[in-house]
């Protein structure tokens, strides 16, 4: 496998690495001429982003390794289902636009403890703010930087080590210019995303087409994909695949996945803050124009992975694909990059990079977001001025990557699975958290000690619940499909969507009665502004989430 860069790859790269530094730099000297200076400026570019900024920036923010080399390895070993997390994510992002961010900006809700403290009370914000902190730093952070090291590694034949401190160098000069520099440099970076994700996709069809001898393009080599792996083209998965306890069936649209997709994409200030320094119109339409390029987001990562299964499966990519002895689904995209011709190679390991780095910039400013504003300005110096805020948040911003250098390579993040690993362990807490966030929004009933029960004991129930099967049969469940044998360790689990969807309704009802107990004895919560005007959306916003409604739902007909 040729695991090296050539002199036309790096010409490519480095062109990509130019363009976005220069343009980095014009935008923030042009927004420093303008001496706006705030910390919410720096923060959250508030009023400068367009609505299209706003769109690349939050894919450029959501697209990283674990979705280029994880979901190309899920798309590799269960097929077409596992683009559901992408689909299901455009229909989210319309209720999130609707719904969500008008109750942000109608309360002046900056940061998520902002909204906790608003709507509950301090002891609630500090603690999620320091969970959220521990998360992104230690989970979030740490992961992307050493999952994109490792593929840039593997692509490229750099020394690992070497490529966590470029890439951690890159970011931290990017993220340093403000949420304004990471929303216009995550245009181009978008842009070099798609396009590099499309070469890796054109030349993976191709090559399905080349290897049964007819060579007729990429659209005969998806027809040809389709025979010699039909399994792999349904998105509602049967009790009977090995992957079910990955996918659970119709739990996908009317269970968990769900939570999966609002917890990350409403209530998660990496996200939503790229919207919130804008007004209704534009962080709608940026929200909007977001939805449009997560429908094309399986194109680019989960065919490729779906290719790679059909030649492995001829013969092809043996020993490539082996990590420890074992086949790993998650070297498939790499094995095909590392195929490209010259040139388009440096072009796809640009895109790589700009998803790892983009998603590095935007984690970090909101790792400064939640530290400045709500733990040190409420804790450490509360008449702290705006430039002091500003400068405490490039502070953090360096830390927090220094100890995502130093802590990564210790935490065997690379022997721990891919991207059905992140989602299944970041549904111990989403279930709680959403709970608390969507009752918070719309119930002004609830109370700060219903919100703390979501919170812990929603965490907890997640772990009884996983690890319920070592002590108790549930093969009893079996025949209500709401547990699966797994194949490896012989028990009878239930499905991590379905264990979410359980843990949330227990949520939601231990909250109401608590609420409501308090309520009795005169506790009065409270609550925030809301009013059905609010979610009204102009007519072109209507026409395009209807259309994209409408092309979700055919897919799910097609690919059903």
């Amino acid at each position: 496998m040729n695991n090296i860069l050539t002199t036309k790859d790096y010409i490519v790269f480095f062109i990509y690495f130019i363009i976005v530094s220069c343009y980095g730099l014009w935008v923030f000297y042009k927004k420093k001429a303008k001496n706006s200076g705030g910390s919410k400026d720096y923060f959250l570019a508030e009023g400068s982003l367009t609505w299209w900024a706003i769109g690349a920036s939050l894919i450029a923010s959501n697209i990283s390794a674990e979705q280029f080399i994880g979901m190309s390895g899920s798309g590799f070993k269960m097929g077409l289902a596992i683009a559901t997390y992408e689909w299901m994510a455009a229909i989210t992002l319309i209720i999130v636009a609707v719904f969500f961010i008008p109750v942000y900006l109608k309360n002046k809700i900056f940061t998520m403890p902002q909204f906790l403290h608003k709507r509950y009370n301090s002891t609630v914000a500090m603690i999620m703010a320091v969970f959220w902190l521990l998360l992104y730093v230690v989970v979030n952070l740490t992961s992307i930087l050493y999952l994109g090291a490792l593929a840039v590694s593997s692509i490229s034949g750099l020394n690992i080590t070497f490529c966590m401190y470029s890439i951690a160098i890159f970011a931290i000069i990017i993220t340093l210019g403000g949420m304004k520099v990471i929303g216009y440099t995550d245009v181009i970076q978008v842009f070099f995303l798609i396009l590099g994700g499309l070469a890796t996709t054109y030349l993976a069809l191709n090559l399905v087409s080349d290897h049964y001898g007819n060579g007729n393009g990429i659209f005969h080599g998806y027809q040809i994909m389709t025979q010699k792996a039909s399994e792999h083209f349904h998105m509602i998965l049967k009790p009977n695949n090995e992957s079910y306890l990955d996918l659970p069936g119709l739990s996908v649209l009317i269970g968990g996945m769900w939570l999966v997709n609002l917890n990350y994409w409403g209530c998660n200030q990496y996200i939503t803050q790229r919207a919130l320094g804008a007004d209704l119109k534009t962080a709608r339409s940026g929200i909007l124009f977001a939805a449009f390029l997560k429908l094309l987001m399986p194109v680019i990562v989960v065919l490729p992975g779906i290719a790679a299964y059909v030649l492995w499966k001829d013969g092809l990519f043996k020993n490539e694909m082996l990590y420890d002895g074992e086949t790993n689904p998650d070297r498939a995209y790499p094995v095909l990059l590392n195929l490209l011709p010259a040139g388009l190679k440096g072009l796809s390991f640009a895109a790589l990079t700009a998803a790892v780095v983009a998603s590095l910039a935007g984690k970090s400013n909101s790792i400064a977001t939640i530290f400045s504003l709500d733990v040190y300005h409420k804790i450490f110096d509360k008449k702290a001025s705006e430039k002091k805020l500003i400068r405490v948040g490039k502070i953090t911003i360096i830390v927090s990557m220094i100890l995502a250098v130093i802590i990564a390579p210790h935490l065997g993040i690379d022997k721990k699975g891919g991207f059905q690993y992140i989602q299944e362990y970041t549904g111990f807490v989403s279930p709680g958290i959403f709970a608390m966030f969507i009752l918070g929004f719309f119930w002004k009933k609830t109370t700060s000690n219903a919100a703390l029960f979501a919170t812990i004991g929603g965490f907890f129930f997640s772990v009884f619940l996983k690890f319920l099967p070592g002590y108790t049969d549930l093969s009893f469940l079996s025949k209500y499909s709401f547990a699966i044998r797994n194949k490896a360790s012989g028990l009878y689990e239930i499905p991590f969507l379905d264990r979410m969807a359980i843990v949330f309704i227990i949520c939601i009802i231990g909250m109401v009665l608590i609420s409501k107990t308090e309520n009795a004895r005169g506790v009065v919560p409270k609550g925030l502004k809301v009013d059905s005007k609010m979610f009204r959306v102009h007519p072109g916003f209507f026409i395009g989430a209807l259309i994209i409604i409408l092309i979700t739902a055919a897919l799910y007909m097609i690919y059903w």
